[in-house]
């Protein structure tokens, strides 16, 4: 007696999911497989000479990247952001932000500073935006060297979240500007960024940051380093230290753009345990560019930690908390497999 082959199952729309039995997601639905540059079969990433130099780029620093995965495209964004999911959120989240501009704009809330507290602005808050442009530079890189779209789609709208900061910190520059012509805000910005001895060691940090060419070593820097690190001196201690200080807008403001740091902190503890989980040889990269970075990242905070008023242990030590909790949720499966 004859056995009939078992019959294939009908292809389905989203069959480039594998053998799948649940509909994929929205936010899967157009992010998987994006990438024409992590295409499988193909001998090189663009389609050209096997060693032109575009070849050979990503063929060293991803390709070779001691940071690796066997399937790259088993990664989620745990709030699986998407075009129109992002959209909607930051339409909302940017109604809150230009609420807080209005109301305290309208109120003359910005005359009323202190000196004290223009001096911080001015030193500290309005410059930060040439820090940021660079950690939006260097989150673009991410995204466009990443191994699959689940990251070049993450990692684009943290790039663009930092643009939504870079654009916040100018508006309320000029708003500053005009409030007290007499401070330098709106003039000495640049200045300040490139001479002042407080921004040196962020300067330098980012400017290394950029040319971290290792995909690895790009999204261990930012995103798992210098973020979680100088987000903390930024926003969350500049605000605290703000509202001690009667300024209650910067506080909001710090708040509703430290929302934005919070997601991109999701996504990339959410990235670095997946790696893990899949090579367990990962942790060691990691671990090695983690305290590469953490150095640099804690000499910026202790540098900054006059223009806040504060002292350099105190600002070290709240921002490295920050980030040592941030990382042990990173190593916690790692170590419980240890």
């Amino acid at each position: 007696m004859s056995t009939q082959a078992p019959k294939q199952r009908k292809q389905r729309t989203f069959s480039a999911f594998g053998d799948v039995r649940r509909l994929p997601s929205e936010y899967e639905v157009v992010t998987h497989a994006q990438n024409w540059n992590t295409r499988s079969g193909k001998k090189s990433v663009f389609e050209q000479n096997p060693s032109s130099p575009g070849n050979l780029w990503f063929l060293t620093y991803r390709e070779n990247s001691p940071f690796q995965a066997d399937n790259w495209e088993g990664f989620r964004d745990p709030d699986q952001i998407a075009y129109r999911s992002y959209v909607n959120l930051q339409a909302s989240e940017q109604t809150k932000l230009d609420g807080v501009l209005e109301k305290y704009g309208d109120s003359g809330a910005d005359q009323t500073l202190s000196a004290e507290q223009v001096t911080m602005l001015g030193e500290l808050f309005t410059p930060s935006r040439f820090l940021v442009h660079g950690f939006q530079q260097a989150e673009a890189y991410i995204g466009f060297i990443g191994p699959t779209s689940y990251v070049t789609s993450a990692a684009g709208y943290a790039n663009a979240d930092f643009l939504r900061r870079v654009s916040a910190v100018a508006y309320r520059t000029r708003a500053l500007q005009i409030a007290h012509p007499e401070s330098g805000i709106g003039t000495r910005e640049r200045e300040l960024w490139e001479k002042h001895p407080a921004w040196q060691p962020a300067r330098e940090a980012i400017e290394r940051a950029l040319i971290a060419y290792d995909w690895g070593e790009a999204f261990t820097s930012l995103n798992l380093v210098l973020g979680p690190t100088l987000d903390d001196v930024l926003l969350q201690q500049f605000g605290d230290v703000s509202r001690s200080r009667g300024d209650e807008q910067s506080w909001l403001l710090s708040g509703l753009l430290g929302s934005d740091s919070a997601r991109r902190n999701r996504w990339s503890g959410a990235l670095a345990k997946y790696a893990i989980a899949q090579r367990a040889s990962n942790e060691v990269p990691l671990r090695k560019w983690i305290n590469r970075w953490s150095q640099i990242a804690d000499a910026a905070a202790a540098s900054l930690a006059p223009l806040l008023g504060k002292t350099e242990d105190d600002v070290v030590a709240s921002a490295r908390a920050a980030r040592e909790a941030f990382h042990a949720d990173i190593f916690e499966l790692a170590e419980k497999v240890g």
